[in-house]
C-alpha cells in the first residue's frame, strides 16, 4: 500500500500532488513547500521551467516541442490534474533565452496561452518508473533531433513523436512563376502562430523551405489551411508536409535562412545581413501596386501579402528565365520607404544608373518618399529591382517593385513641378549606351567594397581615403591596381556606406579632365 499514492500521484490532483510528488521524487524532501508557491513570476533563472494553465488534454509532446527551439530537453515531469508541467533543459542559457523569448511572444498550446517561469528546483529528479511515458517520449524526440531520422525500433507508439505532431513543417512550391521569398513565407504562415524559424533551399530544381513553429497544433493547422493553396493568382501553389525533423538548427539570419528567437545571429558570408527594419518595413508595408493576390479561403482571406513583395518575385523572374517575364518587359519601378528629406532624382539616377541606362525620374508629388523610375529595358528595370530592393538609402530601407505605368510622364511645359521629375534621356553619364560595353560584364549587388576607375595620375592614396571619408563612412582598405594606377578599390564599413559613397562620388571631377568612375566589386581587399 505504501507505493500506491507514489504511482498514482502522477494522475492526481491538487495541492498534495505537488508535495507527494515532490517528496517522492525531488532529492531533497523540503521542495515540496517551495514547490506549493511557485507560482511567483521573478526568481533566480533556473535550467527547470515550471509551465502552469496547461490544458486538460495536453502531451508531454507538445510540452517537450516549447522547449526544443531552445536546446536539449533533458526531462519532464506532467501535473496532469494541475494544468502544470516541469521542463528541464539542458543548460541554463538555453533556458534564460526560453524564457527571454516566451516573455516576448505568449506561448500558446491548443490555442490556450501558457505560463513559463523559472521553477525553484535547480534539476529535475524524477522516478524514471513512474514517470516511463514522459522518458519513452524524450527519448524518442532526441532520437528524432539527434539522428534526423525517422524513428525505427522504438516501443513507444502513441507518445513518440509521429510526423502529424511535428512543430517543422516541409514547404515545397509547384509553379513558382515569381519568386516567394522567406518575408513573404514568414507572413503568411504568421497567421497561425509563432514562426521561430525558416530555412530555405532549391532541391531538385524546386523552391523548398523548412518553417518550425513553437507548437506542433499550429503546425498541423497551418498545414490544414494552406496545403494547396495559391500564394498569388494562379501560381506559386504551396505544397505541405510535417517535416520528421522537430528541430531547426539555423546557423544565420539572412534572406535564406532566419532564427527569429536569436536576433543575434551572424549573417554569414556573401548574405545581405538583416535589418531589424526589414521586418517593420514588410510589416508596414502597404500593397501599393504589383502582382494581383490570390484570395484564399478560410483563415487567409486573401494571402495578405505586401504586393510590393510580390512583385519584387518578379525580379528573379528575368534572372531565372521564368514564363511571364521577357525582357521587353515593364521598364518602369515604383521605389517606396525612400528618405524624402534627402532623396533627389539626381540621386537616385546615380545609384539604379549602375544597373542600366536611367531615362526619367519623378518623386510623387503626394507621396515623396515613393518616386517611378524609368530605365532603357526590362532587362535593366529587373536587374535594378533584383539588386536594389532591401538596400539602405540615405538610412532607409528601399523598396523597389515593378511599376504598372509605361513610361514617366513629363510636367506639362511652364508648370513647375519644384525639381521633382527629371529627363535623363540624354544624358552623357549613361553606363551601358555603347552595344557590347565592358561594363555589362561588372555588374555585381551592392557590395562594400568599391570600383574606382578614371583616377589621374597626381591623385594619391591619401586623396581618395580623404574623399571617400568625407562621404560620412569609414575607409576600411585602399588598393591600387599594379598593372593600372587609373584603377583601385577601396572597402567601406558597410554597404550602406558603400552605396552613399557611389551616390555621392561618382563622376566625381578630379581635375586634369578627370571624372571618377564608381561602381560595386565582387572582390575584397
Amino acid at each position: 500500500p505504501g507505493q500506491l499514492p507514489v504511482v498514482f500521484s502522477y494522475f492526481w490532483s491538487g495541492e498534495e500532488l505537488a508535495s507527494q510528488d515532490f517528496q517522492g521524487n525531488m532529492t531533497n524532501g523540503n521542495d515540496s513547500k517551495k514547490f506549493k508557491g511557485e507560482d511567483k513570476m521573478d526568481g533566480a533563472p533556473s535550467r527547470v521551467l515550471h509551465i502552469r494553465k496547461l490544458p486538460g488534454e495536453v502531451t508531454e509532446t507538445e510540452v517537450i516541442a516549447l522547449g526544443l527551439p531552445f536546446g536539449k530537453v533533458t526531462n519532464i515531469l506532467m501535473l496532469k490534474g494541475k494544468n502544470q508541467a516541469f521542463l528541464e533543459l539542458a543548460t541554463e542559457e538555453a533556458a534564460i533565452t526560453m524564457v527571454n523569448y516566451y516573455s516576448a511572444v505568449t506561448p500558446h498550446l491548443r490555442n490556450q496561452p501558457i505560463y513559463i517561469q523559472y521553477s525553484n528546483h535547480k534539476e529535475l529528479k524524477t522516478d524514471n518508473t513512474l514517470n516511463q511515458r514522459a522518458q519513452a517520449v524524450l527519448q524518442a524526440v532526441t532520437a528524432v533531433q539527434t539522428a534526423n531520422t525517422p524513428l525505427s525500433g522504438t516501443t513507444v507508439s502513441e507518445s513518440a513523436v509521429t510526423p502529424a505532431q511535428s512543430p517543422v513543417l516541409r514547404i515545397i512550391i509547384d509553379n513558382m512563376y515569381y519568386p516567394v521569398t522567406l518575408d513573404v513565407l514568414h507572413q503568411i504562415f504568421s497567421k497561425f502562430g509563432a514562426v521561430l524559424k525558416i530555412i530555405t533551399f532549391t532541391k531538385n530544381n524546386q523552391f523548398q523551405a523548412l518553417l518550425q513553429y513553437g507548437d506542433p497544433v499550429n503546425a498541423q493547422q497551418a498545414k490544414l489551411a494552406l496545403d494547396g493553396q495559391n500564394i498569388y493568382n494562379a501560381c506559386c501553389t504551396l505544397r505541405i508536409d510535417f517535416s520528421k525533423l522537430v528541430n531547426l538548427n539555423v546557423k544565420y539570419n539572412n534572406d535564406k535562412s532566419r532564427d527569429y528567437t536569436r536576433p543575434d545571429l551572424p549573417s554569414g558570408d556573401g548574405q545581405p545581413a538583416l535589418d531589424p527594419a526589414i521586418a517593420a518595413a514588410f510589416a508596414k508595408e502597404t500593397s501599393l501596386l504589383g502582382l494581383p493576390v490570390a484570395a484564399v479561403p478560410g483563415a487567409l482571406s486573401p494571402l495578405a501579402i505586401p504586393n510590393a513583395a510580390a512583385a519584387a518575385a518578379a525580379a528573379a523572374a528575368g534572372r531565372v528565365g521564368m514564363p511571364g517575364v521577357s525582357a521587353g518587359g515593364n521598364t518602369v519601378l515604383l521605389v517606396s520607404n525612400l528618405n524624402e528629406e534627402m532623396v533627389t532624382p539626381q540621386s537616385l539616377f546615380t545609384l539604379f544608373g549602375v544597373y542600366g541606362d536611367v531615362q526619367r525620374v519623378k518623386i510623387l508629388y503626394n507621396k515623396k518618399d515613393s518616386a517611378l523610375i524609368q530605365m532603357a529595358d526590362g532587362n535593366q528595370s529587373q536587374l535594378a529591382m533584383n539588386h536594389l530592393n532591401g538596400q539602405k538609402m540615405y538610412g532607409k530601407i528601399i523598396r523597389v517593385t515593378l511599376s504598372k505605368h509605361q513610361t514617366v510622364q513629363l510636367p506639362r511645359e511652364g508648370l513647375d513641378d519644384q525639381g521633382l521629375t527629371k529627363d535623363f534621356g540624354n544624358s552623357p553619364l549613361h553606363r551601358f549606351k555603347k552595344p557590347g560595353s565592358k561594363n555589362f560584364q561588372n555588374i555585381f549587388p551592392p557590395s562594400a567594397t568599391l570600383h574606382l576607375s578614371n583616377i589621374p595620375p597626381s591623385v594619391a592614396e591619401e586623396d581618395l581615403r580623404t574623399l571617400f571619408a568625407n562621404t560620412g563612412g569609414t575607409v576600411k582598405a585602399f588598393k591600387f591596381f599594379q598593372r593600372d594606377h587609373k584603377m583601385a578599390l577601396l572597402q567601406m564599413a558597410t554597404v550602406e556606406e558603400a552605396i552613399q559613397a557611389l551616390i555621392d562620388l561618382h563622376n566625381y571631377n578630379l581635375g586634369e579632365n578627370h571624372h571618377l568612375r564608381v561602381s560595386f566589386s565582387k572582390s575584397t581587399i
